[in-house]
């Protein structure tokens, strides 16, 4: 949506950032704006620009732990972040926010019509707050369009209890005053609000929960109920449910390869248009070897991916040791939706991993990425990208029920076990797991001993992989130490053996050690592979094993990094801010 309106926008931006100092013009550029429902539909759109833009999602999973990639993030690389570079401390949108919701006030437009666009901009100040909040912690609360003199550019931090107060008063109006109730995934709509309240309730009462040294434990369980009960409200009354048209094997990626937002299931979207010559370049990401991060998953996290019966994979004897082509058989149909499996095609051939210009570890994704090679190289997609999912709403509400302790079986089939069924998953969906899956709890939640919680987090893992949940989901179950686990990659049975990837007739790639031995004479179009480290990638058993990559990442023991520091510059200026701790 935003992409696509914003050339209309320029009315109404200049006169929410400029002094309106020719007043006869001015009084009657404000009196087209705020004297009529069109000039208050029109401003209303420039909120739009809080949303992330189309490559958000992928982009910011470039930094969690479950992703290979080739440029590390200074933020979890020993002594490369601080304060001076610190970036996000901009306050121009909650502005322009605030200065509609103060002038929105013309009494020859009807309460219910200024309420509406009014509720919009509260969920768009609730959206703003809840990203300053994730990023910074404590933030000042601002509710006016403050002047150069105001002497409230110089408040301290409020505490994150006052912010969260705000927000959910935000989101209460949103909901209760916002008309439209239905639309194509690019508006805000009352259900928009409700989804959100269950994303920013069930973020602070997991926070609160898991980061005891807060000491607001005891405001938990408050925040949970809320998240659960704005969830619940949404799946009953909104009208939303599961796209599941085309099956187990295509309905989960068509959300993501769509043009046009899956409206049964999307609440929000960005959206984009051949029409409006709009487009973001998602396959340039996901294909190109210089213009993204390569980013490649890694194999413990894919383990974590159910058999299609519904039992851990992680049981199967041999595991540890299966070949791509076995592994990826017989699994959760996500697996196959999320990153290049055997019998994936482009533009009507098989097209197995990219070991020579892509992936480092032999999982490369295509989740937002369109078949046809024709949209590569370049910004050509047109496909839609999700921000608010159905499916989101579901995972939110079955994890606040958990955490609670009161998820039952009526709430596991209606959530998780529907999720799974989407998938394909045959088994284990209607009723909650009453036993531990070691390997998840070993590799991933050493601290959570309850069966339902593990499973509630492996099914968001999977589910909302690479749509930008990971980071601030570590964050807030205090477990930011995984952002320093292993890469690892495909096992790798022996050196200088051709391996067909898809068992497609066609070999894929060799691995060799040292550049004296690289072999020759290979089949075209495979790649040969140096794991002599040079390139940063080595076998875990030095002939064999699993590929190993190489990333220098740093998680500081104090756990500064669950905030952002404030920025210098931003310090310099207010001397009322404090830092955060560490930084």
């Amino acid at each position: 949506m935003k992409k696509i309106i914003f050339p209309l926008l320029v009315l109404c931006t200049l006169l929410a950032s400029c002094n309106l100092t020719e007043e006869p013009q001015s009084s009657a550029s404000k009196k087209l704006i705020f004297g009529t429902e069109a000039g208050l539909k029109t401003y209303s759109y420039s909120f739009y620009n809080i949303l992330p833009d189309a490559g958000w999602a992928y982009q910011q999973d470039g930094m969690v732990d479950y992703g290979a990639v080739n440029s590390i993030d200074n933020f979890i690389r020993k002594g490369a972040y601080s304060a001076s570079i610190s970036t996000g401390w901009t306050w121009n949108n909650l502005r322009n926010i605030n200065y509609f919701i103060q002038n929105c006030t013309d009494a020859n437009i009807s309460d219910a019509v200024k309420n509406n666009y009014i509720g919009i901009a509260r969920f768009f100040r609730a959206w703003y707050y809840y990203n300053m909040v994730v990023r910074f912690g404590d933030v000042p609360w601002v509710d006016k369009a403050m002047d150069i003199n105001d002497p409230n550019l110089y408040a301290k931090r409020d505490s994150r209890t006052t912010i969260m107060q705000h927000m959910i008063e935000d989101l209460d109006f949103a909901s209760n005053n916002i008309t439209e109730t239905a639309g194509d995934g690019t508006l805000i709509s009352k259900w928009t609000a409700y989804a959100l309240k269950s994303r920013i309730c069930l973020f602070e009462g997991t926070f609160e929960k898991y980061h005891t040294e807060l000491n607001l434990t005891g405001s938990t369980n408050n925040y949970l109920q809320l998240a659960a009960t704005a969830a619940k409200y949404l799946m009953d009354n909104s009208g939303y449910k599961l796209y599941t048209t085309g099956g187990s094997s295509s309905s989960f990626r068509t959300l993501f390869t769509s043009d046009v937002p899956v409206s049964t299931e999307v609440i929000l979207a960005d959206a984009f248009s051949s029409a409006n010559s709009v487009y973001s370049s998602a396959n340039w990401w996901w294909t190109s070897s210089t213009y993204g991060s390569r980013w490649s998953m890694t194999r413990k996290f894919v383990n974590t991916f159910l058999n299609s019966n519904g039992t851990p994979f992680t049981d199967n004897a041999n595991y540890s040791t299966m070949g791509f082509y076995d592994e990826c058989q017989n699994r959760d149909a996500r697996l196959a939706q999320t990153i290049r499996t055997p019998g994936y095609k482009r533009d009507g051939s098989y097209a197995a991993p990219n070991f020579a210009s892509y992936t480092f570890t032999g999982y490369q994704p295509i989740k937002y990425c369109l078949d046809p090679t024709s949209y590569d190289n370049g910004q050509y997609n047109t496909n839609s990208i999700p921000l608010i999912r159905y499916a989101e709403v579901l995972l939110n509400y079955a994890e606040a029920k958990a955490e609670l302790g009161t998820l039952t079986d009526a709430d596991w089939l209606a959530t998780v076990g529907a999720l799974r069924s989407r998938a394909g998953i045959t088994g284990g969906l209607n009723t909650k797991p009453t036993t531990v899956d070691s390997y998840l709890q070993t590799n991933y939640f050493p601290s959570i001993t309850d069966p339902v919680i593990l499973e509630v987090r492996r099914e968001r893992s999977i589910e909302l992989a690479l749509e930008g949940f990971r980071f601030t989901d570590l964050n807030r179950w205090k477990v930011g130490e995984l952002m320093t686990v292993t890469w690892d990659g495909i096992y790798v049975p022996a050196l200088n053996t051709l391996i067909d990837l898809d068992q497609n007739g066609t070999m894929d790639v060799v691995f060799y050690n040292g550049a004296a031995n690289k072999p020759s004479g290979l089949p075209s179009g495979c790649a040969a592979i140096n794991v002599d480290g040079s390139v940063g990638i080595t076998l875990s058993n030095g002939t064999s094993g699993n590929i190993i990559f190489a990333g220098d990442r740093y998680w500081y023991p104090d756990g500064r990094q669950y905030y952002y520091p404030i920025p210098t510059t931003a310090i310099t200026k207010n001397p009322n801010l404090t830092q955060n701790p560490g930084w």
